[in-house]
């Protein structure tokens, strides 16, 4: 940077910034969940972000501290900065891609045994992979266990008895729950998106960070549900809750 009378000299290249990222460093929870088609099988990526003016130009020393140029500026590298660092964190999400279905003979009934290691952040050996399979009325082997992060997209769990259980993290797009008994558990985080909770109950359950986008929710009793004030307004969105339901909530 040179300064020569009243004014100074700004160069084209405003900001650089080189930042390597690895993978680890960027592991978050469900969010997800990322993530935005960036690869994430690199455990070391490099980012360079680089904001730059148009030309060189030179402005008056007087007119620096109210350029509207730098403000703009400041705020416009600030933007892309973090949308860079969001696009590359692998968060948990309705686009994420899975892994492979498991080959596991016996993976359905993994969750009678449950996860065991890392319950509330979801931390397993391997994962707890119950797709597509079918717990249709089950009434003692899903009570109280702990599911953490577990893959139930497509799975059915009707009528079954999941009252106590723990299902930090889990991925639930497109499951059916019709009728199933939430009654103190706890449903942290968990992606309900597209699911089928017609008549489920959440009896004084945890849903703190879950989500139910586009979720059917007709029936559904929430009563002295646990929920932070965020999570509510977003769940009061869905139209498919019943007007007890929504009294029960609290929803205006």
């Amino acid at each position: 940077m040179e300064i020569k009378g009243t004014e100074k000299y700004i160069p084209s290249k405003m900001v650089t910034l080189s930042t390597p990222l690895s993978h680890n460093s960027l592991s978050s929870p469900q969010i997800s969940t990322k993530r935005h088609g960036c690869p994430l099988h690199q455990p070391h990526v490099p980012l360079r972000i680089t904001c730059s003016s148009s030309a060189t130009k030179r402005v008056p020393k007087s007119e620096e501290s109210s350029s509207p140029f730098k403000e703009l500026r400041t705020v416009a590298c600030g933007l892309l900065a973090v949308c860079t660092v969001a696009s590359a964190s692998p968060v948990i999400a309705a686009n994420q891609r899975l892994p492979p279905l498991s080959t596991e003979p016996n993976r359905c009934e993994r969750a009678f045994v449950g996860n065991t290691i890392g319950q509330a952040n979801g931390v397993y050996d391997k994962p707890l992979d119950l797709r597509f399979c079918d717990y249709t009325n089950e009434k003692s082997n899903l009570k109280g266990k702990s599911l953490a992060a577990a893959l139930m997209s497509d799975a059915k769990f009707d009528g079954a008895d999941m009252s106590e259980a723990v299902m930090s993290k889990a991925y639930a797009v497109g499951a059916s729950f019709k009728g199933t008994d939430f009654s103190n558990a706890v449903l942290d985080r968990v992606n309900f998106g597209k699911a089928n909770l017609q008549g489920a109950i959440f009896k004084n359950t945890v849903l703190s960070g879950s989500t139910f986008d586009n979720a059917q929710l007709e029936d559904a009793v929430f009563e002295d549900t646990i929920i932070g004030y965020i999570d509510l307004q977003k769940l009061c969105t869905n139209t498919s809750i019943s007007a007890e339901g929504r009294v029960e909530l609290g929803c205006r």
